[in-house]
């Protein structure tokens, strides 16, 4: 479903899809092609420690036999444990967009993790990488806890976006935090990426329905049963959250309210 009115706006660059993808974890690179093609999805991170040097050398790489056309590359700095290395990893990944046609991409997801037991995000490191590679004209997308005031201070100091997680990467176990989720949507002037933790479409569909502006996702579709089919899913689970906030929620009520009232309009004007 394409819907020019609706766009997802981030550094300036617009995409119909709300639903972002990742590529690690699939069993085979052909499980990995066909996920992305059913998700409909434009935008897709890759962990730049597990790409080559040089991506055009290396024809066993899926990446060479994606439509970059149709696809923006978001480089992510997974692995990196202080915010040097992220800011080394960021700079690598602006290499490597163009390798594949994208010089004007300098979108990074921001990712600090010291933490090798949980893979909880670093804030301090975090608001550190973020600081120095905004100033250096990159678009970051910083992956944090679902801190509220985190969120705030990321904004101000010029992120594109911010991407609160659901819960623990990998581990499926849904939105455990709702209410921060919540208040950081209410506050953000920027687009909120709920990422991470997400194992299946209803769980998608409620991001969205909060007033999420995407969806980023990885483990959910690729170590599904059937990938693809699952891939579809969440991009049909993202676009009906996405409907549904827009249309807006009715209002719940303590008592039934008949649906066929006897004062019902009875024809059109």
């Amino acid at each position: 479903m394409k819907n020019d009115f609706d766009q997802l706006e981030i550094g300036g660059k617009s995409f119909n899809s709300r639903l972002m993808l990742g590529t690690g974890k699939y069993k085979t690179s052909k499980a990995a092609l066909e996920s992305i093609q059913q998700s409909e999805c434009e935008i897709i991170t890759v962990a730049i420690r597990r790409l080559p040097i040089n991506l055009k050398n290396d024809s066993t790489s899926f990446l060479n036999h994606l439509n970059w056309e149709n696809l923006w590359l978001l480089p992510n700095t997974a692995g990196s444990q202080t915010a040097e290395e992220a800011i080394r990893m960021a700079f690598l990944g602006h290499e490597l967009a163009c390798q594949i046609g994208q010089e004007d991409n300098f979108f990074v997801k921001l990712e600090v993790i010291s933490d090798p037991k949980y893979l909880l995000p670093d804030p301090i490191g975090t608001l550190k990488a973020a600081e120095f590679l905004v100033k250096k004209g990159f678009t970051v997308l910083p992956y944090i806890n679902a801190d509220p005031m985190l969120a705030l201070h990321l904004e101000d100091l010029g992120c594109a976006t911010v991407m609160p997680l659901g819960s623990p990467i990998g581990s499926g176990q849904g939105l455990n935090n709702l209410a921060n989720i919540k208040i950081i949507i209410e506050n953000a002037g920027i687009p909120v990426i709920v990422d991470a933790g997400i194992g299946t479409s209803s769980e998608a569909t409620t991001a969205m329905e909060l007033g999420a502006s995407g969806v980023l996702l990885n483990t959910a579709v690729a170590q599904s049963s059937t990938p693809a089919q699952m891939a579809r899913a969440m991009n049909l689970a993202v676009k009906a959250g996405r409907l549904a906030y827009l249309a807006g929620r009715m209002e719940k009520k303590l008592y039934a309210t008949a649906s066929s009232p006897l004062n019902q309009i009875s024809k059109f004007n």
